[in-house]
């Protein structure tokens, strides 16, 4: 008997999780990145949407050398949560905002290489925030995707996540736009933290100095209650000695 040849088994296709580049170029870079990424988890917590930073975006299937790292994407319609890698064709969703910290050094990168593929992939909106104030006027730059082509944010208002965006110093201050609260980067939110920890400590300590004093009131009332009753029983047993017989 001749044997029939067997297919041999595939490869599998191995899609690293890191591209073995740096994190940022500098702090300032690196600072703005964890910051944004986190008061934006916190703002889109209790929605179907996740936040990655600095991860790999796969956007060709079967070819793990076709790649792109964007510093923070926000994708919606997918399960919340951190991922090794983003694979378009397992999530079935394009980030819808992406953010890129750029500089004097990836200005070209970040202003043509990546504006035109986020713009072939369709992400809706692209944004670029410069904290060294190297290149963009105003540090912070948005475009809206229209018919395949992105145009400028005039406004730098969000439409996707609903946010106004500022360039405040070396981070972006986000203002939601239906209240213009601010939302708070971590360092904001602990000094909220002891501010409201101090003032429920001071409420609680004027609610015991109230509660002692009324308690104080009630003793001293029951005392004046007892010397006028005692008085009464007093006064009372002198008025009946000293009444007149008949």
């Amino acid at each position: 008997m001749v044997a029939s040849p067997s297919t041999p088994p595939k490869t599998p296709i191995i899609y690293p999780s890191s591209d073995g580049q740096p994190v940022a170029e500098t702090f300032d870079h690196l600072y703005a990145l964890l910051t944004t990424l986190e008061v934006l988890k916190q703002y889109l917590k209790n929605r179907r949407a996740t936040v990655l930073g600095n991860q790999i975006l796969y956007y060709a299937q079967g070819l793990p050398k076709i790649y792109v790292v964007p510093d923070i994407m926000v994708i919606f319609d997918v399960e919340p949560g951190g991922r090794d890698s983003y694979k378009l064709w397992e999530e079935g969703q394009v980030p819808r905002v992406i953010f890129e910290i750029t500089s004097r050094g990836t200005k070209d990168n970040d202003l043509i290489f990546k504006k035109n593929l986020y713009a072939g992939l369709e992400v809706e909106e692209y944004w670029l925030f410069d904290p060294k104030n190297e290149w963009i006027e105003g540090q912070l730059q948005g475009y809206r995707l229209h018919e395949g082509t992105y145009f400028p944010i005039l406004d730098n208002c969000s439409t996707a996540l609903q946010l106004h965006l500022e360039a405040e110093g070396k981070l972006i201050g986000f203002y939601r736009e239906d209240n213009g609260k601010k939302l708070l980067i971590p360092e904001e939110l602990s000094q909220a933290l002891e501010e409201a920890t101090s003032a429920k400590l001071q409420a609680e300590e004027q609610a015991e100095e109230e509660r002692q004093r009324a308690e104080q009131e009630r003793q001293r009332a029951e005392q004046l209650e007892e010397q006028l009753q005692r008085y009464q029983e007093r006064f009372g047993s002198l008025s009946e000695s000293d009444s007149p017989s008949t």
